[in-house]
């Protein structure tokens, strides 16, 4: 069976262009929380930054046939993702306010692709420290960080409080964050993951 975390970008690439579901899941996986975290620094706003994140998969499976295998899809999506946000700015005419700021953030990361940037060794680092945590706050973790849920959808799924759920959270973060520390991109991570 083919074990897609296994595969480069441009492997699944090749796999998405020819529809298949769980490259792109594993595609999804792979930069939601990082692509996340883009949208939110230029935002600054954790529900229109999630919603510009659901646009951008909905666009990259609209447009699956017509990606190339030599395509550099960390530097396409976050291509996608700054052109969105800035539609979104226009829609919600705050232009001065954000546009200012986005600005100077573009202005900063010019000449920089995706992979430039420690986000992604961030992440490599936290999936790392994940599989480190004691087995019920590493799989309440993961529920938080690589599925997305809720406090109150991991305490369903769990059968267990939203009060504990929040204390394990907790916890993982306390043990994490002195390993993340080296990264310019961690405690914007550790918020959005807190809250």
């Amino acid at each position: 069976m083919l074990e897609y975390h296994k595969l480069n970008d441009n492997e699944l690439t090749d796999l998405v262009r020819k529809s298949d579901e769980l490259a792109f899941a594993e595609i999804y996986q792979r930069y939601w929380t990082i692509m996340y975290m883009h949208a939110l620094k230029m935002l600054k706003n954790e529900e229109d930054a999630r919603d510009v994140i659901q646009e951008l998969f909905t666009t990259l499976w609209s447009k699956c046939q017509s990606l190339t295998s030599s395509i550099n899809l960390s530097g396409y999506l976050y291509t996608i993702v700054r052109n969105k946000v800035l539609d979104l700015i226009e829609q919600k005419k705050t232009r001065s306010i954000h546009l200012e700021s986005l600005a100077l953030y573009l202005e900063e990361h010019h000449n920089k692709t995706l992979e430039d940037l420690t986000e992604r060794e961030m992440m490599q680092a936290l999936d790392h420290e994940i599989g480190q945590l004691p087995g019920k706050m590493r799989v309440i973790f993961q529920m938080r960080v690589k599925e997305h849920k809720t406090y109150k959808e991991i305490a369903e799924a769990l059968e267990i409080s939203d009060k504990t759920v929040k204390k394990q959270v907790s916890n993982a973060i306390k043990l994490i964050k002195p390993k993340l520390s080296g990264f310019t991109g961690w405690p914007l991570l550790l918020y959005f993951l807190s809250r």
